[in-house]
């Protein structure tokens, strides 16, 4: 969580409130992948690494590792939690890429095995989710406007 709380600290720290971790926003788990390059858990664990990119939703990395149902799962019980103490107002909510694409698809009722092909929001983006009566609605996707352009059209990020 160093870059979620690196990202979230310094508003916290200028609009004075405390900053709260969630372990349900954590980054997803890569099982045994963890620290390996793409190159080797290709070369290590062929098969469930295929499986994982063709059906993240419900193969996980190998021994450990996460489904985007699990990811969601935890994930949503967060945005639950916040709903309830929170009745009205903003919240700011950190995490990492694939954790918030998969929050995203779930709360959007998207396939949460296509999360990397249907939501496109880049490290760093802002997203804004309004929540009301009718449920969530996505008012903003991925924005990184207020970044450099040089940092904003860096490849891979």
């Amino acid at each position: 969580m160093k870059r979620t709380i690196a990202t979230a600290k310094p508003l916290c720290d200028a609009v004075g409130i405390e900053m709260q971790l969630h372990d349900g926003l954590r980054e997803i788990n890569y099982g045994d992948w963890e620290g390996k390059t793409v190159e080797e858990v290709k070369k290590d664990y062929e098969e469930d690494y295929i499986n994982w990119l063709t059906e993240p939703a419900w193969n996980a990395p190998t021994n450990g590792g996460e489904t985007s149902v699990e990811i969601a799962s935890r994930s949503s019980l967060v945005i639950a939690e916040i709903q309830e103490k929170y009745k009205s107002g903003n919240v700011l909510v950190v995490s990492h890429k694939a954790t918030i694409r998969i929050l995203l698809c779930s709360l959007l009722g998207i396939d949460l095995g296509r999360y990397r092909y249907r939501i496109g929001a880049l490290a760093a983006s802002v997203s804004i989710v309004k929540f009301d009566v009718r449920g969530p609605l996505l008012e903003v996707l991925g924005d990184r406007s207020y970044m450099d352009e040089n940092l904003r059209n860096l490849p891979g990020t």
